[in-house]
């Protein structure tokens, strides 16, 4: 059986240029490069800190490239937020797509999410700088709450089934968000053993939620 994940709203990767016409594959290829680029720096250096011109610098390019592909290092920016949230969704939907047991589902989806993190340090650093700065901050809410609705279906289903303890799905749902949120922001910079956070993180939120006496 799938359990298809709901879509982060207008989280779709462009594969076209800032007037909106469609890339060849070595438009796309270049295009790629340069948002490789930035998320290294981006990463290093803040939004703010970051400069077209050290973007361009470093794929060995000038201005002019750059401003084909993006209106702007916002618009740049913005993109690849959007595919970050795109490649974390269908990573997650993988991971619990051919489990039946919500329980399972739910540490599925912990452990996933804190291993994108981990595999993708910069787009992780990313995301957090986003959370900053005001022409991002509504995407990544709207894109948290569809995670945690997601989530409160599976916590659900569990209580439906007798494997959870009765209780406030949704309240449930913010508290596993919350958990795994908070690891991943104190953990995954430090390079921690990723499986052994999410064995912790995993524990730590079944035991608060399973129904003991079942």
């Amino acid at each position: 059986m799938s359990h298809a994940l709901t879509p982060i709203p207008g989280a779709r990767a462009s594969a076209r240029n800032s007037d909106g016409r469609e890339l060849t594959e070595r438009g796309q290829r270049r295009k790629s490069e340069l948002m490789d680029a930035a998320v290294r720096i981006f990463a290093e250096k803040g939004f703010q800190g970051t400069s077209v011109a050290e973007i361009v610098r470093d794929v060995g390019a000038g201005k002019g490239v750059f401003y084909w592909y993006f209106d702007s290092k916002e618009a740049l920016f913005g993109e690849i937020l959007r595919e970050t949230l795109v490649e974390l969704r269908r990573f997650q939907a993988d991971a619990i797509s051919d489990c039946d047991d919500p329980v399972e589902r739910i540490a599925l989806g912990i452990r996933a999410s804190l291993r994108y993190f981990a595999d993708n340090r910069h787009l992780f650093a990313m995301l957090e700088q986003a959370w900053t700065i005001d022409a991002f901050r509504a995407r990544l809410e709207e894109g948290q709450e569809v995670v945690i609705g997601d989530t409160a279906k599976h916590v659900q289903e569990g209580i439906s089934r007798g494997l959870i303890r009765n209780g406030d799905a949704l309240f449930l749902a913010h508290a596993i968000f919350g958990v795994a949120t908070h690891v991943a922001r104190r953990f995954i910079k430090a390079e921690t053993d990723v499986d052994q956070l999410a064995d912790e993180s995993v524990a730590f939120c079944l035991t608060g939620i399973l129904d003991l006496q079942s």
